[in-house]
């Protein structure tokens, strides 16, 4: 039977299967903007990342201990800010539909873990958990960055924006998590089993439609970016090698006018 948890949890993870982005108001604003708009921008962007958010609650969901929160929270933190941080200073980037889709696959992961599917449908023991987190967090944080470099980044304070826009992202994943213990604690407490079993599941299902959409997302626009090509180099043949009717047109004319003077002088 359905309760208002389980209603609760639904519409809840209803919200995060929409797409997140640097918005077009945000890169214009970002232009002449301060290092305090970089700030903004980060923690909006951690906070409405719905990717970033659905991994970090399946990281503490079975934690209890303040202390293992901080330190899971910590690993994912350095992660994170490692990619973010120097894939950003020396502009390595990679198409973002791609990197969204491996962390759509990290929220898939994490919630086929917390189902213990390694041990039921596997026959195995998980990863080490610790080093998980780690490696997510590298890939997250590279999502970050193709984000940012989205935007107009003054060269002169490079760093500094960088910076900023890295601590928007802690302040950002840690309002989200003040928000998102205290619910999950109330699950703990009531109907726990149920719950747990059917949050995780939406973890995977998130993740599953977030995954398609990313792809779907990738091979439009690479599709798109194929046609642009092909169009392009089909108006440089056309510039290269104009089509030669007009002559042949004007040697066909000739004759006829040649035949007409042979007539004319036979009459």
């Amino acid at each position: 039977m359905i309760n208002k948890y389980t209603i609760f949890i639904l519409l809840i993870l209803s919200e995060f299967i929409f797409p997140h982005g640097i918005s077009d108001s945000d890169k214009t604003e970002i232009i002449h903007g301060s290092l305090f708009d970089f700030i903004y921008i980060g923690a909006k962007h951690m906070i409405t990342g719905y990717d970033h958010i659905l991994f970090l609650i399946g990281v503490i969901f079975f934690l209890k201990r303040y202390m293992d929160i901080i330190k899971f929270v910590t690993v994912f933190t350095i992660g994170h800010s490692i990619t973010l941080i120097f894939a950003t200073l020396f502009s390595i980037s990679a198409n973002y539909y791609l990197i969204d889709a491996v962390i759509a696959f990290s929220v898939i992961y994490k919630g086929f873990e917390n189902l213990d599917g390694f041990k039921k449908w596997l026959g195995k023991s998980p990863p080490n958990l610790i080093l998980m987190v780690f490696i997510f967090g590298l890939i997250h944080g590279f999502g970050l960055s193709t984000r940012l470099q989205q935007l107009n980044l003054a060269d002169h304070n490079l760093i500094y924006s960088i910076l900023s826009f890295n601590i928007g992202v802690e302040l950002g994943q840690i309002g989200a998590l003040l928000i998102a213990f205290p619910l999950i604690l109330m699950i703990q407490r009531n109907s726990y089993e149920k719950i747990s079993k059917l949050l995780n599941w939406g973890l995977i299902i998130s993740g599953g439609l977030l995954l398609i959409y990313q792809l779907n997302g990738y091979f439009t626009s690479e599709e798109h970016h194929n046609n642009e090509i092909h169009e392009k180099k089909m108006m440089i043949d056309e510039h290269k090698h104009p089509e030669k009717e007009t002559p042949q047109l004007h040697g066909h004319e000739d004759k006829n006018h040649s035949h007409d003077e042979g007539s004319h002088k036979h009459d």
